[in-house]
């Protein structure tokens, strides 16, 4: 039996590999999905009481923006979890915070799981080294195989 992970980040190369994985896998096979979306951290500000009138007012719109990422986030990992649900009843979703390669290879190794499934955009090698790519880093580091989808 096979647990796999999926990571999304809202993308459509996001819902075509999970499309993908259903023309790969028998559902006999398949125990369990695990989808993951990574938020990534908006910068460190100070302490509200720090802040003057102006500047309370700018961190309540930043505040607000922030939980529109995550928002969109929980959006993101329901649709791909909504194109596996007739394979197994066993689908999980996650919304973690962090570097997006570093948490998706976390998750895959707390979880155990066998296989990890990404979408890639197509960037060439060394575009994906300078710009480190997701699919990239995950790739070369992560705790199983990794599918990457184009």
């Amino acid at each position: 039996m096979t647990h796999v992970l999926i990571a999304t980040d809202g993308s459509e190369q996001s819902l075509k590999a999970a499309r993908y994985l259903r023309s790969l896998l028998d559902p006999a096979s398949l125990e369990r999905v695990s989808v993951i979306a990574v938020v990534r951290p908006l910068a460190a500000v100070p302490f509200a009481s720090d802040f003057g009138e102006e500047e309370h007012a700018a961190q309540e719109a930043e505040d607000a923006g922030r939980y529109s990422f995550q928002r969109a986030a929980q959006e993101a990992v329901q649709r791909v979890a909504e194109e596996l649900r007739d394979m197994t009843p066993n689908v999980d979703t996650m919304v973690r915070g962090g570097a997006p390669a570093d948490q998706i290879i976390r998750a895959a190794d707390e979880l155990e799981a066998d296989l990890i499934v990404v979408g890639g955009r197509g960037k060439g090698t060394v575009a994906a080294i300078v710009l480190g790519s997701v699919a990239y880093q995950v790739l070369h580091h992560a705790p199983c195989p990794v599918l990457v989808t184009r």
